[in-house]
Order: C-alpha cells, then sequence, then structure tokens
C-alpha cells in the first residue's frame, strides 16, 4: 500500500520557540512569545510573515532542517518498507521558505537513515487528502488536523500524530497516536483490514 507521511512534527519535533527566542533577543526585535505550542511558526510570537522570512533567510530555517527525528520514526518506515509499502514524505514545505523544499527534505531524511520512496513538496495542508485521493495513497500520517479531515472526506485513511498543538481537535480524526509506537500499532491494524 502507499502510504503518505508528513515530515515536520510527525517525522521530527521542531522547536519553534528556543531558537526565535534567541534570535529576537539578539536583534533586540519587540516581538514576545504568544503561543509557545502553536503549530504555525506566525502564531509563535506576535510578528509577521515578513518578519519570520527574514528569521528563515537569516539561519532560521534550521528549526526545521535540524529538527530532531522522533523516536521510532526511523524504525517504523523501515519496517514499513521491509513489508512491502510504498512511503511518500507529503510535505507541506514551500520554495518561499525552503529554496527547494524537496531536496532539504531528501537531506533531513537520508541523514536520520530514514527510509522512503518518494518526497512531495509544496502541498497545502488543506490539499493533502486530494493529493492522495488522486495518487492511490491508502493512509496519510500527519500532524495537522486539517490534513487529516480532508483526507477522511476523500476516503483515506487518516492517522493524526497528537501533540500539544492539535490535542483540542485531535477527536475529529478517526485514528490517532502520540508517538511512533501507538501509530505503528493503528497501522498494522489498518493494513491488515486492507
Amino acid at each position: 500500500m502507499k502510504i503518505a507521511i508528513d515530515l515536520d512534527d510527525t517525522l521530527s519535533t521542531v522547536d519553534r520557540v528556543t531558537r526565535a527566542q534567541g534570535y529576537i533577543e539578539r536583534k533586540g526585535l519587540p516581538f514576545r512569545l504568544v503561543d509557545p505550542n502553536a503549530h504555525e511558526l506566525t502564531e509563535v510570537f506576535n510578528w509577521n510573515l515578513d518578519d519570520i522570512l527574514q528569521f528563515v533567510r537569516e539561519g532560521g530555517v534550521t528549526i526545521f532542517t535540524e529538527a530532531e527525528a522522533k523516536k521510532g520514526a526511523r524504525e517504523t518506515l523501515t519496517a514499513l518498507k521491509e513489508q512491502g509499502h510504498t512511503i511518500v514524505v507529503l510535505t507541506a514545505r514551500t520554495k518561499e521558505w525552503f529554496q527547494g523544499p524537496a531536496l532539504v527534505s531528501r537531506d533531513w531524511l537520508e541523514k536520520r537513515r530514514i527510509p522512503y520512496d518518494e518526497i512531495v513538496a509544496e502541498v497545502p495542508f488543506g490539499g493533502k487528502g486530494q493529493y492522495c485521493a488522486e495518487n492511490g495513497i491508502g493512509i496519510l500520517i500527519d500532524d495537522n488536523v486539517e490534513s487529516c479531515l480532508s483526507a477522511q472526506e476523500k476516503g483515506v485513511a487518516a492517522v493524526l500524530m497528537v501533540g500539544p498543538h492539535n490535542m483540542a481537535r485531535a477527536r475529529e480524526i478517526h485514528y490517532g497516536g502520540a508517538n511512533w509506537k501507538q501509530i505503528y500499532a493503528i497501522l498494522r491494524s489498518l493494513l491488515n483490514r486492507a
């Protein structure tokens, strides 16, 4: 089966606070922390998109490119590949933030020895369900509730990687787990039904 998996906050753990806070302090910028658990960088501090893009251009992109892999991600994807499944890394990363989003994603995956078959970048959160439906993908694993809802609406099994930023809405998604051990248990159950 083809399985699509999001990268940021699904395969990785992105710290949107520490480096941005350091940057803000070094530059003497007037921004303050608004929501340390926000998924969107635009909602973490009281700054706008232009401020964020400046941060990204001045090295802030490393909060994504140097993010740690979630415990169990490599082992789970290795097991899925050994079982003959096709792994598509499906990310919303754009050229505006990452000059080559697919290449940057490939480098991150390969440095962490995480197996995959294909990387597809620049698929917006709400468009991931449509992408999966149009490309024969049976399961989507993502931490974005909108992505999972769009998949469910298109008949694709969605599995939510639950974290502080999406916990309040996690019940909207049929399946979810807080770590890769839980996600793999759900996947085994879904794959056995297929």
